[in-house]
């Protein structure tokens, strides 16, 4: 059963979850952002023993897959780092001929070019081949319904269909997709975030490849608006942090 809620029910993905671990292992996709660092930490607080699964796929921001890896030793969970090549994407994190759009009206219902074409698809289904080679039955992905707004891959039919794929072209059954954060927005996931004691200066969400967020691109905006709307600053934006993070 996919990891989110119909409208009929009425409790929260996450308390679903709640006490269903007990040691179990699981999959986490783990990109260093703010919503699979998040979904890691629910895992363990829903007493899941993850193991992380992140992707060097040639990004613009590989600042990210440093910052994965940062939160997985700090949390002690073995991971796993697929080295891909997506270059052919025509995508603005993977093209350097493209430019990542700045200042984007957020309100529009469209796909933008930081859109990468059938990337949940290729990670997921490298997530099933590893849980399947350690017999894990659960994967665990950080899309919400910010993402689903505009990448399609993050739709939660989308996670059902491919359920029910890895389910018929697998040779252990039983695979769930799993996905606690599908219901929140950035704010409500930077709130839970906190409430688990995850330190957010040592996550990634910046399109750019630069030294420094650029506060101007989609997955900055929507990260610094939740700090804002909660009262705080995003930490790494505070002066010294990110050379305080690289030596950490």
């Amino acid at each position: 059963m996919v990891g989110y809620l119909n409208k009929e029910e009425k409790v929260t993905s996450m308390q679903k979850l709640r006490g269903k671990g007990s040691g179990e292992e699981v999959v986490v996709l783990l990109s260093g952002g703010v919503d699979s660092t998040v979904t890691l930490y629910l895992v363990k607080k829903y007493g899941y023993s993850p193991v992380a699964l992140i992707f060097d796929y040639q990004q613009r921001h590989r600042r990210e897959v440093i910052y994965a890896q940062k939160i997985a030793r700090l949390n002690r969970v073995k991971y796993y780092l697929a080295k891909i090549s997506l270059s052919w994407a025509s995508s603005s994190l993977t093209r350097k001929d493209m430019k990542v759009p700045m200042d984007r009206d957020l309100k529009k219902n469209e796909i933008p070019s930081t859109y990468v074409p059938a990337r949940n698809l290729i990670f997921l289904s490298y997530a099933a081949s590893l849980a399947e080679s350690l017999k894990i039955k659960k994967i665990f992905i950080g899309a919400h319904i910010q993402d689903y707004s505009g990448y399609p891959d993050c739709r939660p039919k989308f996670f059902q269909s491919l359920e029910k794929v890895f389910n018929l072209g697998m040779k252990e059954k039983g695979m769930s997709i799993v996905t606690p954060l599908i219901t929140m927005k950035k704010k409500e996931i930077i709130q839970r975030g906190l409430s688990l004691g995850v330190p957010f200066e040592f996550t990634w969400s910046c399109y750019q490849g630069g030294s420094r967020p650029c506060q101007r691109c989609d997955s900055c905006r929507y990260r610094n608006q939740a700090f804002r709307d909660l009262g705080l600053t995003d930490p790494l934006l505070m002066k010294g942090c990110i050379s305080k993070c690289k030596q950490r």
